[in-house]
């Protein structure tokens, strides 16, 4: 795409973030844009850079990976944003700045494993479905207390924070219900004493909503880069 288009969109992305936290009275430089290039050459990656945005967002290993082996000498942080199968996980540590869909003890252990074999400690986020929704990943909610416990222990993981997906609805109100319980989530972790910054929510559809709400970090593909190619 155009670099000058990926420009005008990431200028009206970073509008809308700053007129959602300034409903909410926060500052939007408290926000982090995670540019999804899933399904994107690695020249839109690259373009991503380019623009200012050093945090991209990978949905699946494979994909990820050829484009890390294939990037030249630039900072930038990737993020795997997809679900994690466990026998992925040697491939994903060390490789990825932040895992965002820790969702069960079992990966927990996975993950710490390879981490401890290659001698790094892991950032992750743990995936909570606050909606309960059959077909999507994450933890249930009473869950998430014995999982971030779990997780928080393994000398080789740290736990920097929650995300959620909220259901795929134009219903503002609904955005928001399911924002605000993660963000009551964490809230409630953080007063056991469990040092959580990072909130993990809001992508093209309901940035604005997750951002109202508390989101630190919001992972955009179609609003910066348009429609993945088929």
């Amino acid at each position: 795409m155009p670099l000058a288009l990926l420009h005008e969109r990431l200028l009206a992305v970073r509008s809308r973030v700053e007129a959602a936290a300034a409903r909410a009275g926060r500052d939007a430089a408290a926000v982090r844009i995670v540019a999804v290039t899933k399904g994107h050459p690695l020249t839109t990656a690259l373009d991503a850079v380019t623009a200012g945005l050093l945090d991209l967002g990978e949905n699946r290993v494979p994909e990820a990976l050829e484009k890390m082996d294939a990037w030249p000498q630039a900072a930038v942080r990737w993020h795997l944003v997809g679900h994690l199968q466990r026998n992925k996980a040697k491939h994903a540590v060390g490789r990825f700045a932040l895992i965002h869909s820790l969702d069960s003890a079992r990966l927990a252990d996975a993950i710490e494993a390879e981490a401890g074999a290659i001698g790094v400690e892991q950032d992750v986020l743990v995936e909570v479905n606050v909606a309960g929704e059959a077909q999507k990943a994450g933890c249930a909610p009473a869950e998430l207390a014995a999982l971030v416990e779990h997780a928080a222990g393994l000398p080789h993981m740290s736990v920097r924070g929650l995300m959620a997906m909220a259901p795929l609805t134009a219903d503002r109100r609904e955005q928001r219900r399911v924002f605000a319980a993660l963000r009551t989530l964490r809230e409630d972790l953080v007063g056991q004493g469990f040092r959580l910054p990072e909130l993990s929510m809001g992508m093209t559809n309901d940035f604005e909503a997750a951002v109202e709400e508390g989101a630190t970090m919001v992972r955009l593909g179609t609003a910066l880069f348009g429609e993945r190619p088929q």
